[in-house]
C-alpha cells in the first residue's frame, strides 16, 4: 500500500506511540520523524540543537531562562523575533521544520503539535495513541528496568509535561478525541493490531480524499 498522507501520532507515554509510527512508516515506505524534528529545526533556525533538546514538549519555562538562554540564538534581524522568549522561537522553529518536511511528501511524524502545524494541509491524518495505565506501567517497567511505582511517576510527570505543552501552544486538549482523526488504544490492540488500525484508516482517509 502506498499514501499520499501526513501522518501524525501524539501519544500517551508507555503506549508504544513512537514504536507504532515507526512500524506504520515502515509498512507504507515513508519516512519517519521523532527526535529528527529537532534536528532538522535547530539546522534550519540557527538554535543549537541542545536548547532543542532541553525544551522538547515540555510547558514554557521562566522569562529568566528564556532571556538568559536566549543569548545562544542568532541570525535573526526582526526586533519582535529578537525579543520573542526562547520557548516561543524554539516552538516557532519546529513548526516551521513540520511544514517544511511535510511539505516534501508522505511522512510519519510523533508528537511535537505536528497535527497543528499542519491543520491546514489536506493530506493531514491525526492520531492519538493511548493504553491503560497498568498496561504502560508494565511496558515503561520491563523497557528501562524500573518499580512500578517509578514507572507511574515517570508516565504522570511525562504525560502532564506533554498536554501543558500542546494545549499551550495549540487551541486544541491534549488526548481529546474530538482533538484528532483516530484515536487508537494500544494496551487493547497491541503494537501490531493499533500499526493495521492506523494503516487501515489511512487507506480509508486516502479513498475519500481522491474522489
Amino acid at each position: 500500500m502506498s499514501t499520499t498522507s501526513i501522518i501524525t501520532i501524539g501519544r500517551e507515554y508507555g503506549s508504544g506511540g513512537r514504536e507504532i509510527g515507526q512500524k506504520v512508516a515502515e509498512e507504507l515506505g515513508i519516512r519517519f520523524f521523532d527526535k529528527e524534528l529537532l534536528e532538522h529545526a535547530a539546522n534550519d533556525s540557527g538554535i543549537c540543537k541542545e536548547l532543542f533538546e532541553n525544551q522538547d514538549e515540555k510547558p514554557t519555562n521562566s522569562f529568566l531562562y528564556s532571556l538568559v538562554m536566549d543569548t545562544y540564538s542568532f541570525g535573526y534581524s526582526s526586533a519582535a523575533y529578537s525579543e520573542m522568549p526562547l520557548n516561543h522561537k524554539v516552538f516557532l522553529a519546529q513548526f516551521d521544520a513540520v511544514k517544511k518536511l511535510a511539505s516534501e511528501g508522505p511522512c510519519v511524524m510523533v508528537g511535537r503539535c505536528a497535527d497543528y502545524a499542519l491543520a491546514d494541509n489536506k493530506d493531514l491524518f491525526s492520531v492519538f495513541v493511548h493504553g491503560s495505565m497498568d498496561a504502560r506501567i508494565a511496558r515503561i517497567s520491563e523497557k528501562y528496568i524500573k518499580t512500578p511505582k517509578e514507572s507511574r511517576d515517570i508516565i504522570n510527570k511525562t504525560d502532564k509535561s506533554r498536554a501543558s505543552y500542546y494545549n499551550y501552544y495549540t487551541n486544541k486538549k491534549w488526548g481529546a478525541a474530538q482533538s484528532y482523526h483516530l484515536c487508537v488504544d494500544s494496551s487493547r490492540l497491541g503494537i501490531d493490531g493499533a500499526v493495521r488500525t492506523i494503516i487501515e484508516a489511512v487507506s480509508i482517509f486516502d479513498s475519500l480524499k481522491n474522489k
